[in-house]
């Protein structure tokens, strides 16, 4: 793990300043018992939309809900104290346009306390100056 001693919670500007430096440990957590194990073994705990086929039995992540990650989101941050909480995006959330991907991602933030979220690549990837403003917009930082 990156940041062994520090006890205080992990940012992301704590993430930045590592990268091309320390490797970071990303571990999965879903629910809050899990997010009180990984949380002193790693910097960034991730809500990743695999839960909808690991918990919910589901057979794709195309079926998983905003309203899913929200709830496993909130689990999560509850059991974190230092680690990263960054929450995935669930399919069709983003890809429409970037107002729809600004207004979900500000969604999840404001609903869970996380930190950050994450996006698969895909279309939007293909336009990073409209996805550069909405990470302005949050702002997130932007390294390409």
């Amino acid at each position: 793990m990156s940041v062994v001693s520090k006890t205080s919670p992990i940012l992301p500007p704590d993430i930045q300043s590592q990268k091309g430096r320390t490797p970071l440990v990303m571990l999965t957590a879903y629910t809050t018992p899990m997010a009180k194990h990984v949380d002193q073994h790693c910097d960034i705990a991730l809500v990743g939309d695999s839960l909808g086929m690991v918990l919910h039995g589901l057979p794709s992540t195309n079926a998983v809900t905003i309203e899913m990650m929200i709830l496993h989101g909130q689990a999560v941050v509850r059991g974190l104290s230092r680690a990263l909480a960054v929450i995935d995006m669930p399919f069709g959330t983003y890809e429409e346009s970037p107002a729809q991907a600004y207004r979900n991602a500000v969604r999840i933030l404001a609903q869970t306390g996380a930190a950050a979220v994450k996006l698969k690549g895909g279309i939007i990837w293909q336009r990073p100056s409209a996805f550069s403003r909405i990470a302005v917009y949050l702002s997130w930082p932007i390294s390409v």
